[in-house]
């Protein structure tokens, strides 16, 4: 069989509820077969298996969520001891729920890191769009696809149907003098000015750590890192906006580096999709969510249950 007529056997099954009975006799086969075409499809990626909680039972928690942060959704997926398995099993739930939201014509603005490129690995659409993915942040020769929006958008749009553009500019830049001349760029500032008026954004959370990707890539030294922490920063916004608990922009040294969307960019976008599926960003989240910029947070039930205990312990008089 085909690749062609694999992918339409899965869709009859898996989409129109045929059953495997009725498939034996559209194709003339055994319905043996079948089962085995159908396990064919699920190891060869042509169809995703995805697990997530029943809706009842995480209603109340994405309620809390939207209800004390003002967010417009939650996505909330199963809990993994491992951490990969963890940020695909978030991931497949964020690449459905992009295909449920995007329309022709939706122009998205892609940031970097392991979880926004987990999604664009997760998209599959049995219907093509005529979409824009663009680039969010500038790229970076090290880490690989994941620390680059360009290679994501590329997936994305290849996945989902539509075209993407590149931001051609470094992600970090260490002289000023360089900055300003490259935001001047005509190809530069078209590219930020377009992922400016995106309908959506997907984005990541970053922690403060020592080991953070940001570290890794190069971008900040461990020690500005750390001093970066105590200043009070708890977390970032598309891997450079700092902020503290309390969602208030944390000023350090390390702002003005970055050639990306700023948090007030983020702010104007009709829908911000934050993921974070690492224990470790807690506090990250919490920051992030009480900056208002996020629309709709991606994570995990015990990081959910942990963000609302989070934000009630540190709770400041006059605020909600």
């Amino acid at each position: 069989m085909s690749l062609e007529e694999l992918t339409q056997l899965a869709k009859l099954y898996y989409v129109d509820g045929l059953t495997q009975e009725d498939l034996a006799k559209r194709f003339s086969i055994s319905r043996i077969k079948v089962g085995r075409l159908l396990k064919r499809a699920v190891e060869e990626g042509i169809v995703e298996i995805r697990v997530r909680h029943h809706p009842r039972a995480t209603q109340a928690l994405e309620q809390a969520l939207m209800d004390r942060f003002g967010i417009q959704r939650a996505i909330i997926s199963v809990d993994h001891n491992d951490l990969d398995s963890q940020r695909e099993l978030l991931a497949g739930l964020v690449a459905s729920y992009l295909d449920r939201v995007m329309v022709d014509g939706s122009l998205v603005a892609v940031g970097m890191g392991r979880n926004v490129s987990a999604v664009s690995h997760h998209a599959v659409s049995t219907t093509q769009r005529s979409a824009s993915f663009v680039c969010a942040i500038g790229g970076s020769y090290r880490g690989g696809e994941a620390m680059n929006a360009d290679h994501i958008c590329r997936r994305l749009a290849s996945r989902f149907g539509g075209d993407s553009e590149t931001l051609y500019a470094p992600a970090v830049i260490n002289d000023e003098r360089t900055m300003r001349t490259l935001l001047e760029n005509d190809t530069v500032r078209q590219s930020l000015n377009k992922a400016q008026r995106a309908d959506i954004a997907l984005v990541g959370v970053g922690d403060i750590l020592e080991d953070s990707n940001m570290v890794r890539m190069g971008w900040f030294t461990p020690e500005e890192i750390a001093s970066v922490r105590a200043l009070g920063a708890v977390g970032d916004i598309m891997g450079y906006d700092f902020v503290d608990i309390h969602g208030q922009p944390a000023s350090t040294p390390l702002q003005g580096r970055v050639i990306g969307l700023t948090l007030a960019d983020l702010l104007r976008i009709p829908n911000v999709i934050a993921i974070a599926s690492e224990p470790t960003k807690v506090t990250g989240i919490l920051g992030a969510l009480r900056t208002g910029a996020i629309n709709t947070l991606a994570t995990t039930q015990s990081i959910a249950q942990t963000v609302l205990s989070l934000a009630q312990a540190t709770e400041q008089p006059g605020r909600s």
